[in-house]
């Protein structure tokens, strides 16, 4: 059995949990969603589904994966053999689904960062996102060639998951991520304080925080709050379980769940001022509202951006650079937690070599990959992410909840927490985690189903939704099963890592 790395401080796994919250979803999505549903009244679900799934489903993963001292696989071969297939669906859904297309779209911030130096897209950003840089082709059934700048731009992205992951954790993610976190935080700043000296900023800051209270009765607007938060703090992919195995036995778990959630969601809201004030002076400068600028989140950050990044009084190139800087950081700092939580899946099962698996993995991840970079590449992202989004991981937030508060017992998982945290959790937790979050998770995937049964997604075609969506959903699903096939080491079921550490405590 390898002896298992540890965080090198409490700040190192503070940091990669952050890193892995904080992705490129924290600064297009996020305020795309804001300028979508409500401006600031859409905080308010925001903060209610951050209190009632964030932090319960955060504290969960941190707690699993410290007690059983393993990644998803082995935390729920640990619990019982019988659902140790929910501990591989976690991370290969993430890594098979969503690993696979992000790094693609990390690419594109590389090919833009790059761009901004020119300022290559031109007058019109839009005709060159779709036209000249994704020769998009002309219907999602078409796979088309793959397009070089992106497939060069995805092979750079590969390689610094795979030189940051192949190392041992607290020697590879850990020092990356003391390196990334601030520095994507000091750009975040340069940012803002950029965006606020721009004329009309003040204009889009204020439709930002101003709360359209009527379309809080929505209920879709709810949905997508509850969707937010449990993407964007990367619930149910196996990254906080795997995380989290790494903690020392005494770390208090309470506490670090909230700083990763607060810290998460405080730099979505930080980072929504950047963007509305360009948004305000896009609105400024065109004469238009702020609420006619932007068409989907896509556009938002590769059309909306570049087009007022060419209208800037000055210094163009330089804003252009931080801005897509910034979205290469948060994408690298969330790609390099997904190799990780399945890298630490496979060697936890199998024992392979840390290095070997790592290297495999990335060499498969890229071919896989390439599959987005070809002229169909946008439209097959967007049909994978929604349906291994919308169905395989919020499918699996829901059993974990209820496998964890029913065979388990959540109670079992809280008495541990509160042993080595000082903070301390009550009962309420017990009822959110059996009740309350598998409910609104549940309720969230009927209501996807619904409307995807009434019209297929999008518009898009049936043969591009069965194959892209529900065959990979299935395939994805298959894949996971397969690991489980295997047994494992009795003494790997039964070792106990704090009694080792105990004797050496004597």
């Amino acid at each position: 059995m390898q002896k298992r790395a540890s965080w090198g401080s409490q700040m190192g796994f503070i940091l990669a949990a952050i890193g892995s919250a904080i992705g490129l979803g924290n600064i297009w999505r996020f305020s795309y969603m804001t300028y979508k549903n409500g401006g600031g009244a859409f905080l308010i679900p925001y903060l209610v589904a951050l209190l009632i799934v964030g932090f319960p489903l955060l504290i969960l993963e941190y707690g699993l994966g410290h007690k059983k001292h393993g990644a998803s696989s082995l935390a729920f071969a640990k619990i019982s053999r019988k659902i140790e297939w929910l501990g591989w669906w976690m991370p290969t859904f993430a890594y098979f689904g969503i690993m696979l297309f992000y790094t693609v779209i990390i690419g594109w911030c590389v090919n833009f960062m790059i761009y901004s130096i020119n300022l290559s897209w031109g007058a019109d950003p839009e005709a060159f996102f779709i036209k000249n840089f994704l020769q998009l082709s002309s219907s999602s059934t078409q796979i088309g060639s793959l397009v070089l700048p992106i497939v060069f731009s995805l092979a750079f992205v590969w390689l610094v998951c795979w030189f940051i992951c192949f190392r041992e954790v607290n020697h590879g993610i850990e020092k990356a991520c003391i390196i990334f976190m601030p520095l994507l935080f000091v750009l975040t700043m340069v940012l803002i304080g950029w965006g606020f000296t721009l004329p009309g900023a003040l204009e889009g800051i204020k439709w930002y925080l101003k709360p359209d209270f009527s379309k809080i009765m929505n209920w879709e607007v709810w949905m997508a709050a509850f969707g937010q938060i449990f993407f964007t703090l990367t619930l149910s992919f196996g990254v906080m379980i795997a995380y989290a195995s790494y903690l020392p036995k005494k770390t208090d778990i309470v506490r670090n769940a909230y700083l990763t959630g607060i810290i998460n969601c405080f730099y979505s809201f930080i980072m929504g001022f950047a963007v509305f004030s360009v948004l305000g002076y896009m609105a400024n400068q065109a004469g238009v509202p702020v609420s006619e600028v932007v068409k989907s989140g896509v556009a938002l950050a590769f059309i909306v951006f570049p087009k007022a990044i060419s209208q800037l009084p000055a210094f163009n190139n330089i804003f252009g650079i931080l801005f897509f800087g910034t979205l290469v950081i948060a994408g690298l700092s969330s790609a390099i937690s997904l190799v990780e939580a399945f890298s630490r899946a496979l060697t936890d099962k199998f024992d392979w070599n840390r290095k070997t698996t790592v290297h495999v993995l990335c060499v498969l991840g890229f071919l896989g990959s390439l599959l987005f970079a070809t002229q169909g590449g946008l439209y097959f992202i967007d049909i994978v992410d929604h349906f291994i989004n919308y169905y395989g991981l919020v499918l699996a937030g829901a059993l974990e909840c209820l496998l964890i508060g029913w065979v388990l017992k959540a109670h079992v998982l809280r008495n541990h927490i509160n042993a080595v945290s000082g903070s301390h959790l009550n009962k309420l937790w017990d009822y959110l985690i059996k009740f309350v979050v598998p409910a609104i998770l549940i309720i969230t995937l009927l209501i996807n189903l619904v409307k995807e049964i009434s019209a297929p997604y999008e518009g898009y075609s049936i043969v591009a939704i069965l194959i892209l969506g529900v065959l990979w959903l299935v395939g994805t699903a298959l894949l996971a099963l397969i690991f489980t096939i295997p047994k494992w080491e009795k003494a790997k079921l039964e070792y106990n890592h704090f009694a080792e550490e105990d004797k050496l405590l004597v």
